[in-house]
């Protein structure tokens, strides 16, 4: 009987199951989207049960159309959008309030607070990353400020915290296994990286009781089965857990130190694997866990765009410049330049390297020969400066020669993107024949877990490779000119 890997693929703005067979093909695959609430400026939140509905659907979706049957499912691989906090009850499973996203501004008044005290430098040494709205702490924080029932009832270990690994497992598995992975436990501010256990004493300065956190396992790993009525009466392994970034990383075949890779999703990401090394960044760079296999241990750096794809969401959505995301491939290439517009998308915020949260988004450089061409064409040449400025920090940490990059994300399809990004970068931009390389690479892990594939049989196969077209003095000026439209952005408050 022919086995098959489960992917679940759980993003902000959507769920999705992908089916691989053993040579790594897609057999079948199916998403459904994920509803975004802003109920005020800056906040942005989810409904937890919604996204557990959400995985049911996309699962029997997809061995539905694919006419598998359920035993025919060696593994389940979870990959998930990672610093994203759900705090529910242990006994009726329901969440306490909505899910905070990872993209939420809401707990910014809990961070300069922690920043007052002098908690940053204790911070940054223990978990390589910095105190931010983005990671989970001041997430847990605000919701037990809103809500001191929920406190006391943590405190007694009636309410559980998860990233949304831990509450898609946690449902899964029939409310039985409370876990996450290294790679998404070092995004919540709680985390020691180099010890690879929670931090008491971060816990006991963020006054976050330790009983609701969940225990931290190994990347691939066999961590429990699937509660059979969740499964068409099947008891499948759950093998992998993966944060989405750290996953994509994987998928790309970044093994090694070195490898790099860059995913345009709703946000911007950045990864390098660093290997055995943490590497402490001088530049704004946050370090990460990137997996745990066995008792290995690699590390990565990371540079983390808040806004890439939803820059083009808002554009269509909002502004309503085009009907469809395919559309701006021809929108940005039917004029020669931006017509000197520059769109610097601080939405909520600029991220790595700026790490600017009072920032607001900007358009600059309107005259009225911009049409709404010029201004799609910024929006997408804005993912790629916002991709450079990282990289750029990335070469000066890692000391590492960087010679070409890897990429994936919905964005990838626009070749005008990727050119222009080749253009900037002066060097080549590989694009793979698959773009679900976040599930791929969760897919990989889990099947390493169960022994479905060994190291040796991970690959992924290119589909285009991109290559400077302009000159580097051409591309520095334009460059030049995107940095003063940053700092004109920055001073406006």
């Amino acid at each position: 009987m022919q086995k098959y890997i489960l992917a679940i693929d759980h993003g902000t703005t959507s769920t999705r199951a992908v089916l691989f067979d053993k040579a790594a093909n897609v057999v079948e695959i199916a998403q459904k989207e994920t509803t975004i609430s802003y109920p005020h400026p800056g906040w942005v939140e989810q409904d937890a049960n919604e996204i557990w509905l959400a995985c049911l659907a996309v699962m029997s979706e997809v061995i539905l159309k694919s006419k598998i049957s359920p035993e025919q499912v060696a593994a389940i691989g979870i990959s998930n959008q990672r610093e994203t906090s759900v705090l529910w009850n242990a006994s009726t499973g329901l969440p306490v309030s909505p899910a905070i996203v990872w993209q939420s501004k809401q707990t910014k008044s809990i961070c300069d607070g922690w920043k007052k005290k002098g908690y940053e430098d204790i911070v940054k040494a223990k978990t390589g990353l910095r105190i931010d709205p983005y990671f989970s702490a001041s997430k847990i924080r605000f919701i037990f400020d809103q809500n001191p029932d929920v406190y006391e009832k943590a405190k007694k270990g009636e309410v559980l915290f998860g990233t949304m690994d831990s509450w898609i497992v946690w449902k899964l598995s029939g409310s039985l296994t409370h876990i996450t992975d290294v790679s998404n436990a070092s995004r919540t501010l709680l985390f020691n990286i180099h010890t690879l256990s929670w931090d008491d004493e971060l816990l006991e300065m963020f006054d976050i009781p330790k009983c609701i956190l969940p225990q931290v396992k190994p990347t691939s790993y066999a961590y429990c089965k699937t509660a059979a009525y969740h499964f068409f009466g099947q008891e499948v392994p759950i093998c992998c857990v993966v944060g989405d970034q750290q996953a994509a990383l994987f998928g790309q075949g970044c093994f090694g130190a070195g490898g790099i890779k860059n995913t345009y999703g709703t946000g911007g990401f950045m990864l390098m694997n660093t290997g055995k090394r943490i590497v402490e960044s001088k530049n704004g760079l946050l370090s990460t866990v990137a997996w745990q296999i066995g008792d290995q241990v690699d590390y990565a750096l990371e540079g983390s765009i808040f806004v890439s794809g939803s820059l083009m969401k808002w554009l269509r959505d909002q502004m309503q410049l085009f009907e469809n995301t395919k559309d701006t491939q021809v929108m940005a290439e039917s004029v020669e330049n931006t017509n000197g517009v520059y769109i610097v998308p601080a939405f909520v915020g600029l991220g790595a390297p700026y790490w600017d949260d009072a920032c607001q988004a900007s358009i600059l450089g309107l005259t009225f020969g911009a049409n709404k061409n010029h201004i799609v064409r910024a929006a997408l040449e804005s993912m790629a400066y916002q991709s450079k400025d990282v990289l750029e920090a990335m070469r000066q940490d890692s000391q590492i020669e960087i010679t070409s990059m890897k990429v994936d994300g919905g964005a990838c399809a626009n070749d005008f993107l990727l050119q222009f990004q080749s253009d900037l970068l002066q060097m080549p931009v590989q694009r793979f024949k698959t773009n679900e390389l976040t599930a791929l690479g969760a897919a990989y892990l889990a099947g390493l877990s169960c022994g479905y594939w060994t190291k040796d049989e991970l690959g992924v196969e290119l589909s285009k490779e991109f290559v400077p077209e302009k000159s580097k003095e051409e591309m520095d000026s334009l460059y030049s000119s995107w940095k003063k439209a940053v700092k004109t952005c920055q001073s406006y408050k």
